[in-house]
């Protein structure tokens, strides 16, 4: 926190709402049995088709190792399957399941709700004026989502 009579920092109100909107994220899709960063995975799955594990995870900003976990623990749930990458056998391409898919499309709905709830506090146009402020200042954002 920042003194008492000085105004918060950018950087400590940042953390401060990603924190919050994660926690938000993580209980909506809970029911779902992912956590943000496996929906951040398959939004780049879907838009993203036939990327090798290594180009998701340059995506996502996580390490290859980070990634072969991630992509295992959505193989594991049916979301996703490997198969060979046709111009380099050393590569995996990822594909979402059919499952996958149903899981991204419901996804899709509770992350709007998310949004909705933790933006609430603003008026539609306050809304849609801090995330245009936000996309301005971070610029071309490479994987949509939450």
């Amino acid at each position: 926190m920042p003194p008492a009579g000085q105004p918060a920092r950018l950087g400590y109100l940042l953390k401060q709402a990603h924190l919050q909107f994660t926690e938000q994220a993580r209980q909506a899709l809970a029911p779902l049995d992912i956590g943000p960063r496996e929906w951040a995975a398959l939004i780049c799955l879907d838009d993203e088709r036939g990327l090798s594990q290594g180009e998701v995870a340059q995506l996502l900003g996580v390490d290859r190792t980070t990634m072969v976990a991630l992509v295992d623990g959505l193989q594991g749930k049916g979301l996703v399957a490997r198969e060979p990458h046709p111009a380099d056998r050393r590569k995996n391409r990822v594909a979402l399941t059919p499952r996958g898919r149903h899981v991204l499309a419901r996804g899709a709905e509770l992350a709007d709700e998310t949004e909705r709830r933790f933006l609430a506090a603003l008026s539609p146009a306050g809304a849609e004026q801090l995330k245009a402020a936000l996309q301005t200042v971070i610029g071309p954002l490479p994987v949509p989502g939450l």
